[in-house]
């Protein structure tokens, strides 16, 4: 019984392909919970997949002089998200990066939940689920949503013609209802820029 719970995690496994990220939730269909566990406690010893913190695991990329790259903190936070079945939202100097706002890179990475606060530690680095309102939740997940946690990040003083054109790249494929709807609940300030860059009518 445990060979074929291994056989098929692990098919599950190579379908996602190497960067995936998971928990025993993402196999719970295929078993009993302690089926799952075992298997995949086996499949770490293989080396075939790595722990990255209790019960978090992922399907490690390898670069051919790299060697194995450090996990993608992204896909670590959706599978935690998924597990917990909650909604995520990037937010801080992460949102600012991702929309091509910022360079910096942080070390501790912010998502927005309507869930508990937490905090995940993965290698050196810092996963925080930070607890905010319905109303800031309302946009998770669509491009509007994290530009707006970009610009909330860089701040009203900090926008110049270099961030003008950058919100114009990250929006050009959205349709403009969509951008009025999401950014229905933005910062007043917020919208009023988005509208002007993309030249929308309040």
């Amino acid at each position: 019984m445990r060979h074929s719970a291994e056989t098929t995690i692990k098919n599950r496994i190579t379908e996602h392909g190497p960067g995936w990220c998971f928990t025993p939730f993402h196999f719970s269909d295929l078993g009993s919970d302690a089926s799952i566990r075992k298997a995949l406690s086996q499949l770490e010893k293989q080396k075939f997949i790595r722990r990255l913190a209790r019960g978090l695991y992922d399907y490690p990329k390898k670069h051919d002089t790299l060697g194995v790259i450090p996990p993608d903190l992204n896909e670590v936070a959706k599978a935690i998200a998924e597990k917990d079945g909650v909604l995520i939202q990037p937010a801080g100097a992460h949102a600012a990066n991702l929309v091509g706002l910022s360079t910096q890179v942080p070390g501790r990475i912010i998502f927005l939940t309507e869930a508990a606060s937490k905090k995940v530690k993965i290698g050196n680095q810092e996963i925080i689920f930070k607890k905010t309102t319905k109303k800031n939740m309302l946009s998770a997940g669509t491009r509007e949503g994290l530009l707006i946690q970009a610009l909330k990040n860089l701040g009203k003083d900090h926008i110049d013609q270099k961030a003008r054109l950058q919100i114009a790249k990250f929006l050009e494929d959205s349709p403009k209802e969509e951008i009025k709807k999401n950014m229905k609940f933005a910062p007043a300030w917020i919208r009023a820029l988005v509208f002007e860059i993309m030249e929308l009518k309040p």
